[in-house]
């Protein structure tokens, strides 16, 4: 059964975003893609795929299928975490590329074409190219994902990825702070947290 909760959107990167669909918001861990139902619903929440093509997916999919891709995007999910947590806090060099095989791997299988189509309304309207995507299978729904992380490698510097200094908290994101001094995944949540057991000690401390 997927979470009832909203994943969590809070890294400036969708790519770390979906790493960030495993985590312990409060003190149960959640993951937001735990079987097909809730990949799609992450999908949609995270704006990587249209409804109408999610809906479309979840009618053709065959017993399982959906599951199965949930589990493959799961297993991706873990490969990058750890890629990241290796390099993040410095910039990324061609010394890595031979790491990056299976990302690579699975952007080969995209099948992207342009379309012309009309930009805008009357009177103001005009032709423009389009990116597409053929949804030929379920799996396809891993294509928007791969495409996310590969923007991650390219246009972010890995120098700036940080994990919360939250305790117990998961959550990754990128420092675009003008003196890069984030240090929590959000203050309404750890950053809070932190203030409040910094009050709680300085009381202790009191004579």
């Amino acid at each position: 059964m997927s979470p009832s909760v909203p994943a969590i959107f809070i890294a400036d990167a969708v790519g770390l975003d979906f790493l960030n669909s495993v985590a312990t918001p409060v003190d149960v861990p959640v993951d937001w893609i735990d079987g097909g139902a809730g990949l799609l619903g992450w999908l949609d929440q995270a704006r990587l795929v249209p409804r109408a093509t999610l809906d479309a997916i979840r009618e053709r999919a065959l017993p399982g299928e959906l599951d199965n891709v949930a589990a493959q995007a799961r297993d991706l999910r873990e490969w990058f975490r750890s890629f990241v947590r290796e390099h993040k806090g410095r910039p990324l060099t061609p010394a890595e590329l031979p790491e990056l095989d299976p990302l690579n791997l699975l952007l080969e299988r995209d099948t992207k074409y342009t379309r012309v189509v009309v930009r805008g309304l009357e009177p103001g309207s005009r032709l423009d190219l389009a990116p597409m995507r053929r949804w030929r299978s379920p799996e396809s729904l891993l294509q928007p994902i791969g495409d996310a992380l590969a923007a991650l490698l390219v246009e972010e510097d890995f120098s700036y990825l940080k994990a919360c200094e939250g305790p117990a908290c998961t959550l990754l994101f990128v420092d675009h702070t003008r003196a890069h001094t984030r240090r929590w995944c959000s203050m309404e949540i750890c950053g809070n947290r932190a203030k409040q057991a910094a009050h709680r000690n300085r009381l202790k401390e009191q004579p």
